[in-house]
């Protein structure tokens, strides 16, 4: 069940829309922001509010990349496997950060931290091999700058990049 604070910032949101449709994809936002993920019941919850039927907000949400329909990580580590990053050893970040953190491509940490997924292009090809942890991107990826990431993530050491 959605909060009443989100409810009545989403109907707000909704109702200054053109149609409320358009919205679709901000609202999911709004609630995985909040939740981690979009749960079932937060799919009803928003279809409802967008007059939508759950099913078509489900083909939207399975159709765009960054809204999770299971849960995931606090940290969503994305690998970029465009032809770029492939070339320049997007593999060997995966090997690394598999290693380091126990999980595979798809999966979740131990944990629970991280999860590891693949992302065709984040627009990074100039600083290739590339990542990006939630919204951050980070580039020219090394095992040693990985670790340097992972260790600010975890709380075990400060990290600035200097690209």
């Amino acid at each position: 069940m959605l909060p009443d604070e989100l409810k009545r910032k989403l109907k707000k949101m909704i109702a200054d829309a053109e149609s409320p449709r358009e919205k679709a994809i901000d609202v999911m936002f709004e609630i995985q922001e909040l939740q981690g993920w979009m749960s079932d019941q937060a799919m009803v919850e928003a279809a409802a509010l967008l007059d939508m039927t759950p099913l078509e907000l489900e083909e939207l949400a399975t159709f765009y990349d960054f809204i999770y329909r299971s849960a995931v990580g606090k940290y969503v580590i994305r690998v970029c496997d465009s032809t770029v990053c492939w070339m320049e050893g997007h593999q060997r970040v995966i090997d690394h950060i598999s290693s380091r953190l126990g999980v595979q491509m798809g999966g979740t940490s131990p944990d629970g931290l991280f999860t590891l997924l693949p992302v065709c292009c984040i627009g990074y090809c100039d600083r290739s091999p590339a990542m990006m942890v939630n919204k951050r991107v980070y580039g020219k990826l090394t095992a040693e700058k990985i670790d340097k990431i992972l260790d600010k993530l975890t709380g075990e050491a400060e990290f600035q990049e200097s690209e």
